[in-house]
């Protein structure tokens, strides 16, 4: 049996955010904001605690490099460079894009920084990532090297072990809790949360990263608990995609701006801003009501916000002068 890995401190916090609460038409003790963001690892994020056991499944396996996959703005790619490098392994990272940008920014910039080496697979689609990333496991073991391949996102039955403990911690922060509101990418975080809090109570806000998230999800959330869950009973918003993954989307940017001016706390445009802009959504049309007390995962995802042109444009735009 695989023993996680201890790559953070726990638990993360649980802040009030009444000014937001406010803002969206909740009371003010209706709303909370767990801060996942705040895993110390690499720059913080939900990955960490996926790679927990996936790190330790590596170590138990015998490996000495981790191989993923990811945008180069992936928060995924970039905590398996820390786990990687917390642990003693090497670590691939398998990209798409034609080589090396002239200046690296946001996430790509502290893979470099962390030591990972990234295999450019050109303009390969997901299925095409996924297939270098085996090749690039064949290459690494036909010299000499003991690879073990992270899955996309992290998400799988072993690293949604890490968000059934999310959903544990809270529960004890917050035994009353009727709504989780949570980012919807790989899968891997919402089925977690579902196996510790049940599916009534998560929802799932899809980002666009996969055709079909909420039937991924339930799959590994049936498997985690060993009960059948169909994807008709996850409760899943599919209206913050916008145009596709990686592109920003206007109720997007409102909900970053809401909520950092009404509570410090900054986002980012393609995961915990989708997941902000569900959870306004769902107050204006009645999911989630006054009096119903409501968590929002912040799962990180801050050094995306520094590699994404058209959001770090459009904001910059607002920067006010004084007087």
């Amino acid at each position: 049996m695989v023993e996680k890995v201890t790559l953070s401190a726990w638990p993360t916090p649980m802040e009030a955010a009444p000014r937001l609460a406010r803002a969206i038409g909740l009371a003010p003790d209706d709303l909370w904001i767990k801060r996942d963001d705040l895993t110390g690892l690499g720059g913080g994020g939900n990955k960490v605690r996926k790679l927990e056991w996936l790190v330790a499944d590596a170590l138990r396996c015998g490996a000495d490099t981790l191989v993923t996959t990811g945008g180069p703005q992936s928060n995924h790619a970039r905590l398996t460079a820390a786990a990687g490098a917390r642990a003693g392994l090497d670590v691939v990272l398998v990209m798409p894009g034609a080589g090396r940008p002239d200046r690296p920014g946001g996430n790509l910039l502290l893979d470099a920084v962390l030591g990972a080496r990234v295999v450019w697979a050109g303009d390969a689609a997901p299925a095409g990532l996924a297939g270098q990333a085996e090749r690039t496991c064949a290459a690494l073991r036909e010299k000499g090297a003991v690879p073990y391949l992270v899955p996309f996102g992290g998400s799988g039955v072993l690293g949604a072990r890490g968000y059934r403990e999310a959903g544990e911690e809270i529960l004890a922060q917050q035994p009353g809790v009727r709504h989780v509101v949570t980012a919807l990418g790989s899968g891997g975080t919402m089925a977690g949360l579902i196996a510790a809090l049940g599916a009534d109570r998560v929802l799932g806000v899809d980002v666009g990263a996969l055709p079909d998230p909420a039937s991924v999800a339930a799959a590994f959330a049936s498997e985690l608990t060993g009960r059948d869950l169909a994807a008709g009973q996850l409760r899943v918003r599919d209206d913050q995609v916008g145009e596709a993954y990686g592109i920003l989307h206007e109720p997007v940017l409102d909900a970053l701006t809401v909520v950092a001016r009404a509570e410090g706390i900054v986002l980012d445009p393609v995961y915990t801003g989708r997941a902000a802009a569900g959870l306004l959504a769902a107050v204006r049309d009645g999911d989630i009501r006054p009096g119903e007390r409501t968590v929002l995962l912040h799962s990180g995802g801050l050094p995306g916000l520094f590699g994404h042109a058209e959001a770090a444009d459009r904001i910059g735009r607002v920067l006010h002068t004084y007087p």
